[in-house]
């Protein structure tokens, strides 16, 4: 289960990469979902972070 923690965590920060400057750069309808990707991707990251550190966190 850690590759997939780790993954959670890859994917997240990609996601944030592409998710705050596409925020910016398209236009009206498409930034709202860029910004909704990042904030996603910022939410995994963490996620796969905490599981990283504490593996059993939301089995109890």
């Amino acid at each position: 289960m850690l590759i997939v923690y780790c993954a959670m965590v890859v994917v997240g920060i990609a996601a944030i990469a592409w998710g705050l400057p596409a925020a910016h750069r398209l236009r009206s309808p498409f930034d709202i979902l860029a910004a909704f990707l990042a904030l996603a991707g910022l939410i995994a990251a963490l996620v796969g972070a905490l599981l990283i550190a504490v593996p059993g966190f939301f089995l109890e």
